[in-house]
């Protein structure tokens, strides 16, 4: 019975091992299971999103702009390519007539002014000999001056007539003769000098050179006298550029060989290589008044720049090589930043962050951001610049697909 009641016993604990056993490992293997079901959802949902959003990064960071639309806008491209480039001082300056390129019209008579035609303006062509306005003095106090002269010069002239039939009777001497004579050449020169401008309404006071009036001096209806300046003419063939350049620069100014300057009305970016430019000459010491130092050059005018307008300079110095730079019309500034738009391929363009060095107002250098060969948007900026903002896709776009 004892016997029995063991192998029952045996049994028993045999069975139960075994069962907690096979329920151990089939938790493991549930555990396993679902582990893995976790693993395989876990990772495939990592690499499912980093792909998604690196595809979806791709497809923002490039611009789409057809090749129609780049022909439509005139879409220019340049190549970068490393050259040469020169330090630049940018100061400003002004634009001014050259020496000898300019006359002063003065009155060869006492009167009041009269404008022989109501466009003489500011900025009316004249021509050499051309009257500008007639000086009369008939109701003066002192009586027409041109009325004097004649009358001056008549009665000389009778005085020398005279004269010169008593000189052969040896009724007066040499040196009475001499005296007349003298009056008369004096008389005669003076009424000459006006005989020519006298009119019925006055002496006509006329341009020595043709050009255009710069300056008008008199108004109508103004006394003037001999000598009195009534307008400027210029002929405005060639213009000087007087830049003013802070003493802090002076040891760098005589490597300075030419410059740009940028005028406000226009915007327009002028080399005086383009212009026959050359330095005249640039001052030894600052002005009384200043700490400038004016650095002055001549050139000719192409008939779009203002004598006496102010404009922005660009003194070029010595020159850089295997210098990066792109035009100014590449450029778009955003929060401070400086971008440029590269072209991919035919019809693909991307945003380009770049680092900016001197600028020389038709060119900027590129200190970072760029490398040679690649394609840099110089015209149509602004349309492709559009056209990104139109490219970015909405957030979430491909998830709900």
């Amino acid at each position: 019975m004892k016997t029995y009641i063991s192998f029952v016993t045996i049994i028993a604990v045999i069975f139960f091992t075994a069962c907690n056993q096979g329920k151990e490992e089939h938790n493991e293997d549930s555990k396993g299971i679902h582990t893995q079901a976790e693993g395989e959802s876990h990772n495939h949902s990592d690499d499912d999103g980093h792909d998604h959003a690196k595809g979806e990064s791709n497809h923002t960071d490039e611009i789409s702009f057809t090749k129609t639309q780049a022909e439509a806008v005139g879409l220019i491209v340049e190549t970068v390519s490393p050259g040469a480039f020169q330090q630049v001082i940018k100061t400003s300056g002004q634009i001014q007539a050259s020496q000898g390129d300019e006359a002063t019209i003065v009155s060869t008579s006492n009167g009041i002014v009269s404008f022989s035609n109501r466009s003489i303006t500011e900025g009316a062509a004249v021509r050499s000999g051309e009257a500008i306005v007639t000086v009369s003095a008939k109701n003066l106090l002192e009586g027409d001056p041109s009325t004097k002269v004649k009358i001056v010069y008549e009665t000389a002239q009778k005085e020398f007539s005279r004269a010169e039939k008593l000189i052969k009777d040896n009724i007066i001497s040499a040196k009475e003769y001499e005296q007349i004579r003298l009056r008369y050449e004096t008389a005669k020169t003076a009424y000459e000098a006006q005989a020519a401008n006298i009119t019925s309404s006055g002496v006509r006071i006329t341009s020595p050179i043709s050009g255009f009036i710069k300056n008008r001096l008199v108004s109508q209806g103004d006394y003037v006298s001999v000598g009195q300046p009534i307008a400027t003419v210029s002929q405005n063939k060639r213009l000087q550029l007087r830049a003013e350049v802070s003493e802090n620069y002076y040891k760098s100014l005589k490597n300075i060989g030419g410059a740009n300057f940028q005028t406000s009305y226009d915007n327009e970016v002028y080399k005086l290589s383009d212009l026959n430019g050359r330095l005249l000459s640039f001052g030894k010491a600052s002005g009384g008044q200043s700490f400038y130092i004016p650095v002055t050059f001549e050139f000719d005018n192409i008939g779009d720049i203002i004598s006496g307008s102010f404009v922005s300079v660009y003194l070029l110095s010595n020159p850089l090589e295997n210098v990066i730079s792109v035009p100014v019309s590449a450029l778009t500034e955003e929060q401070g930043l400086n971008f440029v738009y590269l072209q991919l391929d035919e019809e693909g363009y991307k945003k380009q962050e770049v680092t900016l060095g001197q600028s020389n107002g038709d060119r900027v250098q590129v200190l970072s951001g760029l490398k040679a060969g690649d394609k840099v948007v110089t015209k149509g900026v602004y349309q492709v610049k559009l056209a990104a903002v139109s490219s970015i896709m909405p957030e979430g776009h491909s998830h709900s697909h």
